[in-house]
């Protein structure tokens, strides 16, 4: 298993030094990551140093809250996607899925699709805040908005697992029937762990640990 190709390698700590993700891109170039997921101001430091290898350029939107304006959410992604992202990971609104508004949350994501074209869309459900029958909702929903891939957490909430098996393999069964794709974000530290996930149906892993990974 080349566990290089599924890794998204990520850094979107709010005080990340311009030294960091460079280097973080080198990191992403040196072991062939899927990826680098960095927030849209630093798209073009890594773009630089990642022309021609072929390693994605994903950034996040709504982050980490998901609770902006749609119009916000739609803004943003146009503008990382100018600036040069190759996919956008955008938050759903849990709010409102928790108010079982579903229309508004189908809605917020359709509309980032379409901004994004051709660009994977891929939609945080922020498993930690969600019952597993949320989950469920969640995962359909954005599916039938157009998203490309349904992910488990943005790896903020204080005290939350991140990725969690079950869960993964919840969100595998509904994509599967919908014909999308899982990435599994939050937690995913080590080897095994990256192993299991891999196992349970996701295609994309969202870590900072990429290189603890690959060296085992």
């Amino acid at each position: 298993m080349e566990l290089n190709s599924y890794i998204e390698h990520t850094l979107l700590k709010q005080d990340a030094k311009k030294d960091e993700i460079i280097n973080l891109a080198k990191e992403a170039k040196k072991y062939k990551f899927k990826g680098v997921c960095v927030n849209s101001c630093n798209i073009e430091l890594v773009k630089k140093e990642l022309e021609g290898t072929g390693v994605k350029i994903v950034s996040v939107i709504g982050f980490p809250l998901g609770d902006c304006t749609t119009a916000t959410k739609v803004f943003e992604a146009q503008e990382a996607i100018n600036c040069g992202a190759d996919e956008i990971d955008m938050v759903i609104n849990t709010g409102r899925l928790k108010d079982g508004d579903y229309e508004y949350v189908k809605s917020d994501i359709a509309q980032v699709k379409h901004v994004c074209k051709e660009h994977i869309l891929k939609v945080i459900l922020e498993t930690d805040l969600l019952t597993p029958e949320e989950i469920v909702t969640a995962s359909k929903l954005a599916a039938q908005a157009g998203a490309d891939f349904i992910k488990t957490s943005t790896g903020f909430v204080k005290g939350g697992v991140g990725a969690k098996l079950e869960d993964v393999k919840v969100m595998y069964n509904i994509a599967s029937f919908y014909g999308i794709k899982v990435k599994a974000s939050g937690g995913i530290r080590d080897k095994e762990t990256a192993i299991k996930m891999i196992e349970a149906g996701a295609v994309r892993l969202g870590t900072s640990s990429g290189i603890a990974i690959m060296e085992g």
